[in-house]
């Protein structure tokens, strides 16, 4: 069965490389909606996959890490990445171009991480991503699955040099949750009140 969650965050970044001229060369902003769709081959005690109330904190988190941000590539110009990160409080440094193809990756990869680092204690089964499909505009949207967001082909994808500025982090209900996340520390989902 799946079930599917949509997150939204406004964000701006410049696509280096990319055919059009605006959006190679300025940096410009996009309202986004990112739609998870989450998997399981059974339900939980309440006969449901996951309860969308759990997704609140830890993936809300993540989520609006990208919120009024600015997110750089940290293979761009270093000149450029080092004012961004001089004149913007809140920055998200990813190892890729920051694409709607690429966040569908990023965003996949971190909700991977941290359903495999949830202890759940309602009866879940093995609850997984199936997809995350991220819209940058009302008209254009990339989709990601396992396969995608793990290719070699497409570029490995290094959790480790994903970075957040300390404002964002700031911003975070559990302090450093990423890097809780990547030192392998595990959450236990409590059970909803």
């Amino acid at each position: 069965m799946i079930i599917r969650k949509i997150f939204r965050f406004e964000n701006t970044h410049i696509v280096r490389n990319c055919s059009s001229k605006k959006c190679r060369s300025s940096i410009h902003g996009h309202s986004y909606k990112v739609e998870v769709l989450f998997e399981s081959d059974n339900f939980d005690n309440a006969q449901m996959v996951y309860d969308f109330g759990l997704m609140k904190t830890h993936m809300q988190d993540l989520i609006d890490s990208f919120d009024h941000s600015i997110t750089l590539w940290s293979k761009d110009d270093e000149g450029y990445v080092e004012a961004m990160k001089k004149y913007s409080e809140r920055w998200v440094e990813l190892p890729v171009n920051p694409t709607a193809e690429q966040f569908a990756r990023v965003i996949f990869i971190m909700f991977d991480l941290l359903l495999i680092r949830t202890v759940f204690v309602n009866g879940e089964g093995r609850v997984r991503i199936e997809s995350v499909i991220v819209h940058e505009t009302e008209n254009g949207y990339a989709k990601a699955n396992a396969k995608d967001a793990y290719s070699e082909i497409l570029g490995l994808i290094n959790p480790s040099e994903i970075s957040f500025s300390t404002a964002v982090q700031e911003d975070w209900s559990q302090p450093y949750i990423w890097q809780k996340i990547l030192d392998g520390e595990h959450f236990t989902n409590p059970r909803l009140i």
